[in-house]
């Protein structure tokens, strides 16, 4: 049984950051393909970003957060820097193990998926 838990989210005004993590447990952490999403209320769930052995973000987000992972505490990260009111979702932690086809941003080529948590920036 593979589990993701994820930290709280927070608040934060606009400008401001937040850190995220999800650690993974019942799998082998360091060969999946990790990633994050967000999804606000009536809206589809979005790609964030991705990590394998090179990672990878949404134009939205890139050169504002950074995702990273601690293999030894099979854990992820995303660091999220100079937030805007439009980063405000709950946000999501996906794993995949390797195999296949897989498109990093899709969020339907995951297999388990953390509980989310809810990110608040104010303006």
């Amino acid at each position: 049984q593979v589990q993701l838990v994820e930290s709280a989210g927070g608040l934060a005004q606009a400008g401001g950051s937040l850190r995220l993590s999800c650690t993974v447990s019942g799998g082998t952490f360091s060969d999946y393909i990790m990633g994050w999403f967000r999804q606000a209320p009536g809206q589809d769930r979005e790609f964030v970003a991705a990590i394998s052995s090179r990672t990878y973000y949404a134009d939205s987000v890139k050169g504002r957060f950074t995702i990273s992972r601690d293999d030894a505490k099979n854990t992820v990260f995303l660091q999220m820097n100079s937030l805007k009111p439009d980063d405000t979702a709950v946000y999501y932690c996906a794993a995949r193990a390797p195999g296949g086809t897989i498109t990093v941003l899709r969020a339907s080529d995951y297999t388990y998926w953390g509980q989310g948590t809810q990110v608040r920036v104010s303006s």
